[in-house]
């Protein structure tokens, strides 16, 4: 594997990482900036496409966010690779407060209360539900014991007041994000066609400065 690391992270380097990365968020923001921008497609593709990772950064597909703004990227043609890197709008810094957004607006367009639970017990309501229906399935195969009932509450009180709450939202972001991301792309395309060219060019003059040495040298004997 190519970009495979030749010592693995262990779980809590990971986290770390995931929470605040070795070198900063700014050099994290750089670098997928950088990434964004080298990919050889049009500034069109590569903004729908990294609008397309921010849109899923709303929803509660945890795990999922990867192949959601493929899928939603593909669907519309954006580019793909821009699409997952995209998803990393979507991080332990962010998160709290797309949740916070997507999960109030979802609360109260079902008629819920308004205000909902805090950060902390939607993250215990996603791992709940997550073991739930861990010893749900088990209990098919005659382990554990069934709780499709709670599962149930977890899916019409957070789940999908979370993701219907965050596709206006997202949405939104996405629109914003493609804006701001299009004309960075396409200047520095442009200025990277310029740089290419302008070498081409240097290149050229100097293979014909070199012909012509060696046709004068030629002549003179």
């Amino acid at each position: 594997m190519v970009f495979k690391r030749r010592k693995p992270l262990s779980f809590w380097r990971k986290l770390r990482e995931g929470v605040y990365p070795r070198r900063g968020w700014r050099r994290a923001i750089e670098y997928v900036g950088h990434r964004l921008k080298r990919l050889p497609d049009t500034p069109h593709k590569i903004s729908l496409g990294f609008a397309c990772g921010v849109f899923v950064s709303f929803s509660p597909l945890f795990g999922l966010h990867f192949l959601y703004a493929a899928l939603i990227a593909w669907m519309i043609r954006g580019n793909i690779l821009a699409a997952m890197i995209g998803t990393f709008v979507g991080n332990p810094v962010t998160f709290p407060v797309f949740g916070a957004i997507s999960l109030g607006l979802g609360r109260r367009m079902f008629g819920m209360s308004g205000s909902g639970p805090d950060q902390a017990t939607v993250q215990q309501a996603f791992t709940g539900a997550l073991s739930d229906l861990w010893e749900s399935f088990l209990s098919i195969f005659g382990l554990g014991h069934a709780s499709w009932g709670r599962l149930g509450t977890f899916w019409s009180d957070v789940f999908v007041p979370y993701f219907v709450g965050g596709l206006l939202p997202g949405l939104i972001a996405a629109v914003i994000f493609y804006f701001l991301t299009r004309p960075l792309v396409a200047a520095y395309q442009a200025r990277r066609r310029s740089r290419l060219l302008h070498k081409a060019q240097e290149r050229l003059a100097r293979q014909k400065a070199e012909h012509a040495a060696r046709r004068l040298a030629n002549e003179g004997r």
